[in-house]
């Protein structure tokens, strides 16, 4: 098995004088899985999912993908219209958590463009990422997925990740559909670092009782 990577919380603030060319972006997600990355990359519709992604400017692959744990809790809110079920949020406020996230080394480019698909808009323009690598967080907006987090660096590299605005005390939860959590699995197995039964515990303590190990762990693969 391999190791997950913590990352280095010690962050260089103010240290940066040019934006970093490139970026771990850390998927918590159903991007954990490289089949479904790749729709975002390369676009296309993965399997499992019932939307047409148009792709980013640059469709290589990560130059790396590596297992990771972050600080904080899994939650699934709100109603994914390509899923049918509650969307992963990561809380990173959250006490005495961990979550298990897959990064994937990709440009800053790149990262824009996975971010501006997430909030169903068109790639093309660039992040200004000065004020997240300052402080930690920026809010580009209200939407679901528009608050960058900068939890740390991996080998020297920012790590970055989006989500909401909101906590996980603040919203409803909503139950994840089965496909969506077997692509999260699946991506998380991909990564090396734990194994499907691990992996289905942990989904299910996520789902807050709408789910059991077994029932995610006897899920259809995608």
């Amino acid at each position: 098995m391999t190791e997950p990577r913590r990352v280095d919380a010690r962050r260089a603030s103010g240290t940066r004088t040019e934006p970093p060319g490139l970026v771990w972006y850390a998927s918590y997600g159903s991007n954990t899985h490289m089949a479904r990355l790749n729709s975002y990359l390369a676009g296309g519709s993965p399997p499992g999912g019932g939307r047409e992604y148009p792709g980013c400017r640059d469709a290589r692959p990560p130059l790396r993908s590596l297992p990771l744990e972050l600080p904080g809790r899994l939650y699934f809110a709100t109603q994914s219209p390509v899923w049918s079920g509650g969307r992963a949020f990561y809380d990173a406020d959250a006490p005495d958590g961990v979550v298990r996230a897959r990064a994937h080394l990709v440009t800053a480019g790149q990262f824009a463009d996975i971010a501006a698909q997430e909030m169903y808009r068109a790639p093309g323009g660039d992040l200004d990422l000065a004020p997240v690598l300052g402080t930690g967080r920026a809010r580009l907006g209200d939407g679901r997925y528009e608050t960058l987090l900068y939890p740390g660096d991996v080998d020297g590299l920012p790590v970055l990740t989006f989500t909401a605005p909101w906590s996980r005390g603040d919203v409803a939860h909503v139950r994840p559909s089965g496909p969506y959590l077997r692509h999260i699995a699946e991506g998380l197995f991909e990564s090396g670092a734990w194994d499907l039964h691990g992996i289905a515990a942990y989904l299910a303590a996520c789902t807050d009782g709408d789910w059991t190990a077994a029932e995610i762990e006897a899920l259809p693969r995608p």
